[in-house]
């Protein structure tokens, strides 16, 4: 595979030019416009920030994209998949809320939203992976594999175990259902907390291979772990989080998994990707909370190759200056600090994203080497 092209642009202004229509312009000068979305439903994944972050992508990003769709024909709508851990996006209803009162509304982004995998984050669809070595079929947010046109807009930033979160996670981890999510994040089988399990039995109605069993005496449900095969879907159908699954997997079976879903998503159908390294939280916009950002803003970018898009984002990160009173250059005035000459690995040690990248390049997700063209 030769070399892919990634665009760029600063987040420098021109009197007259706000950074939505600057952005625009990039994504046009990217070649967005190659898409056929005439008539086509378009699904724009995005992560709406969890509540408490403002360190998430503003909704005027989400609404240039939108316009640019709309402009070339095409129905688009802003989607994510609800998360595997509790929080304020572990279900449809409560999701949509997030996105609301984070900004996300079809008011002030000029399209709808809609939660890929539905209301418990249960309504997938199994894609297989051409040339997986870790997952065989994915399961992906129905809604995500529907759409005719799919594009990502992601927020680049750190991230606690994959050091970095960019496009690979955005999709790959972003467009799983919960299941999904389960099945990269961990390994093993789930237990049920009795003393959080209401005995509704809802979690039987999804588990299609007699893996729970319901202890009449007590009114708790239980795990037959001789029948459950660890697919996650009771961890959905459960709407008072008794049901967790503690065996992590290591990172680097993660990233590979990550990678292999990213596949899933993106393989066959008509694509496009946008990367802004702006706000680069140490930690993912999952969290309830965001720190000081570690890297400048650095500016915009735009891909067809998702792969080479976060290598030229990583490959930028690495050569911007630390920010001063961050996690990274507090870490680096540590007396034990240890030199990883890695802004990301620098800022959490034990994370990792080297094997995410390989792993995506050799099952043919894209291309690591590119070609940086600037839009001014």
């Amino acid at each position: 595979m030769g070399k892919s092209k990634v665009y760029y642009t600063d987040f420098r202004a021109k009197l007259g030019e706000g950074l939505p229509s600057k952005f625009k312009r990039l994504i046009k000068a990217a070649g967005i416009e190659e898409l056929n979305m005439e008539n086509k439903f378009v699904a724009i994944k995005m992560h709406f920030g969890e509540l408490g972050n403002i360190s998430f992508l503003r909704p005027n990003y989400a609404k240039a994209v939108a316009d640019v769709v709309k402009e070339l024909g095409g129905k688009p709508f802003l989607t994510d998949c609800n998360t595997l851990y509790p929080g304020s996006r572990k279900n449809a209803l409560e999701h949509l809320y997030c996105a609301w009162e984070n900004g996300f509304t079809p008011m002030t982004v000029g399209c709808p939203i809609l939660i890929g995998d539905g209301l418990k984050g249960t309504d997938d669809i199994e894609v297989p992976v051409r040339g997986g070595e870790y997952i065989e079929k994915a399961k992906i947010g129905r809604a995500v594999m529907a759409a005719d046109v799919f594009l990502s807009l992601s927020h680049f930033k750190g991230h606690e175990m994959t050091g970095f979160g960019g496009t690979i996670k955005n999709i790959g981890m972003g467009c799983g259902s919960r299941a999904g999510k389960k099945e990269q994040h961990r390994n093993g089988k789930p237990t049920i907390d009795p003393e959080v399990c209401r005995g509704c039995r809802l979690c039987m109605r999804e588990c299609a291979n007699n893996g729970l069993m319901f202890d009449e005496e007590k009114k708790k449900m239980t795990v037959n772990r001789e029948n459950c095969v660890g697919c996650g879907r009771c961890i959905g159908a459960c709407n008072f989080d008794a049901v967790s699954f503690e065996e992590d997997a290591a990172t680097k079976v993660l990233n590979c998994r990550m990678a292999e879903y990213t596949k899933a998503v993106v393989d066959g159908r008509p694509q496009f990707h946008m990367s802004l390294i702006v706000d680069v939280s140490p930690n993912c916009d999952c969290h309830a909370e965001n720190d000081a950002p570690i890297l400048p803003n650095i500016g915009m970018f735009a891909s067809f190759d998702p792969l080479a898009l976060d290598q030229a984002c990583v490959d930028a990160c690495l050569k911007a200056e630390p920010l001063p009173n961050s996690q990274l250059t507090d870490n680096m005035k540590r007396a034990d600090f240890c030199d990883h000459h890695d802004h990301f690995e620098n800022t959490t040690v034990n994370s990792e994203y080297k094997t995410c990248l390989a792993h995506a390049e050799k099952i043919g997700l894209g291309s690591r080497e590119y070609e940086l063209i600037a839009v001014r």
